[in-house]
């Protein structure tokens, strides 16, 4: 498993889902399934981080993330998108990768090395290709935790 983050097949999905509510809820629903987290309370911490400014990375990917009392670490969901959709990015492209992710209430700076690691997994060329093409929810997960583990290493 990566060290930076947890991650589950159950929370690794191709959805379609036009705009950022219905990707927020998506993601919410992952999550629930993965991890067994309240949806309702993911969505709400979810919508509450995206008030103060959009997580579009950039280059068609984005990372909505949040604190959630009760988690013991890191966790990530990871949406493949079936079309690109507006998410208010900051490069103003929309968006057809979405990596959640959780982490415990005060988790300062555990926080900020998963989001780091996510964020160096949406930068690399090689590993973005990859994702994109990735032909089922199967393929992203491999990807994402081999990656997650050489990036650990």
């Amino acid at each position: 498993m990566p060290s930076f983050f947890a991650v589950k097949p159950e929370a690794v999905a191709f959805a379609d889902a036009a705009d950022k509510p219905s990707i927020l809820a998506a993601l919410s629903r992952l999550f629930a399934a993965g991890w067994e987290l309240d949806p309702a309370l993911v969505l709400e911490q979810l919508e509450e981080r995206e008030r103060l400014g959009s997580t579009g990375f950039g280059r068609g990917v984005a990372i909505p993330h949040a604190r959630i009392a009760g988690l013991r670490r890191p966790v990530a969901a990871l949406i493949k998108l079936s079309q690109p959709a507006d998410f208010a990015a900051a490069d103003g492209l929309p968006v057809d990768l979405v990596f959640g992710l959780l982490s415990p209430e005060n988790s300062g700076a555990t926080h900020l090395h998963a989001l780091a690691a996510i964020s160096r997994l949406a930068r690399d060329d090689r590993m973005h290709e990859a994702m994109s093409d990735a032909p089922d929810a199967a393929a992203l997960y491999s990807l994402l935790t081999n990656a997650a583990d050489r990036d650990a290493a």
